[in-house]
């Protein structure tokens, strides 16, 4: 089970950390850029997709086509880990060695779009103030990493309860 975890979850955190990536840059070099969230989720499905991949190669090559949802949820999960681990500290070594300024851009971002929906004088005040105290949490790298994970856990979590739903299959006796 170890073995196909970490490669497995090798392979999916490759595929959201090179993505992340891609993503990163061409927002930072383009902040008008859009469509990076939905590029983001759908690179997260098509990584964790391998934890489909996984526990299936488990469950039909190691474990005799049989795998209790509980089993294939906790491989599913650790997977899942492997891959956001991958991710988070991808972003941390981006963040913090090549893009310092990234939540200074990105407040002036989040704050040029409010205005350009048309927000009311309280709501940018409100979102300036949100903005702020995000700017403020993200000077500790422990709240950078929580929010990495935040934005990447809960997608490989979901995947996995859906694939150990699928694939769960108990032994099952005929009798005669």
């Amino acid at each position: 089970m170890k073995k196909n975890v970490i490669v497995f979850g090798l392979i999916a955190g490759l595929i959201v950390s090179v993505v992340m990536l891609t993503a990163v840059i061409a927002c930072y070099n383009n902040p008008d850029f859009t469509g990076s969230m939905v590029v983001g989720f759908l690179s997260m499905f098509v990584a964790f997709s391998f934890i489909y991949v996984g526990v299936k190669n488990y469950r039909d090559k190691y474990n005799g086509g049989q795998i209790t949802f509980g089993k294939a949820f906790s491989m599913g999960l650790y997977i899942a880990l492997v891959a956001s681990t991958m991710y988070v500290v991808t972003w941390l070594f981006t963040y913090y060695l090549f893009i310092p300024d990234f939540m200074d851009k990105y407040v002036a971002h989040v704050i040029k779009d409010t205005q350009a929906s048309g927000a009311t004088a309280a709501e940018l005040a409100q979102t300036r103030a949100d903005m702020a105290i995000q700017a403020e949490r993200y000077k500790n790298p422990v709240f950078v990493v929580m929010y990495t994970y935040m934005e990447i856990l809960p997608v490989g979590i979901l995947v996995a309860l859906v694939s150990a739903f699928l694939l769960k299959r108990k032994n099952t006796v005929v009798a005669s």
